[in-house]
């Protein structure tokens, strides 16, 4: 029996959920997300919430329940409150810059800049004194952490003078030199 699964998901009264088929949809006040539930699972729409429930007893369909429960939680909370993740960047030199709408522009220490095009449905800004901070925010919790991670890893923090691009208060293990 999945924990999370037997959950009932509650609807806020200002997002709508509608459920045709395996599809539910959410509009709130953000904008509007729709996720298709695998076969496996059904979704039952009550009294100001949803109640996710396995079709049999298999394997896959146990392991399909608590997660279909979590994405639609996830929806929710995507177009009532968003999600946001912050980066920061450390080094001398360093610094990120927005260009149009639609491009990211970092210079982190490679003899060319790297440009990262945002993806529809992210808002990307960039702020501190040194435009170190990077701030990418938007409602779809899979693509806002997709688009940081992808822009982490274009320079991640080494472990020996920790510059890089790293979540905001995440810790770098910082290793010692070497020793004459």
């Amino acid at each position: 029996m999945s924990r999370i699964g037997k959950k009932p998901v509650p609807v806020p009264p200002n997002v709508t959920a509608t459920v045709t088929g395996q599809t539910v949809k959410f509009t709130g006040p953000k904008g509007e997300l729709q996720f298709t539930l695998p076969d496996k699972v059904r979704v039952e729409q009550g009294d100001g919430q949803l109640t996710v429930k396995p079709v049999d007893d298999s394997k896959q369909a146990r392991a399909m329940w608590g997660m279909s429960r979590t994405t639609l939680a996830n929806l929710i909370k995507g177009v009532t409150e968003g999600y946001s993740h912050t980066l920061e960047i450390q080094g001398v030199g360093y610094r990120a810059q927005l260009k149009g709408k639609d491009e990211l522009q970092l210079t982190v220490g490679f003899s060319h800049d790297i440009i990262h095009k945002i993806p529809p449905g992210v808002e990307v800004k960039v702020g501190g004194a040194r435009q170190e901070f990077i701030t990418v925010s938007g409602i779809d919790k899979q693509l806002v952490g997709q688009v940081a991670a992808q822009i982490r890893a274009y320079k991640p923090p080494e472990p020996y003078q920790g510059k890089g691009i790293r979540y905001q208060g995440e810790y770098v293990f910082r290793k010692e030199g070497k020793k004459k």
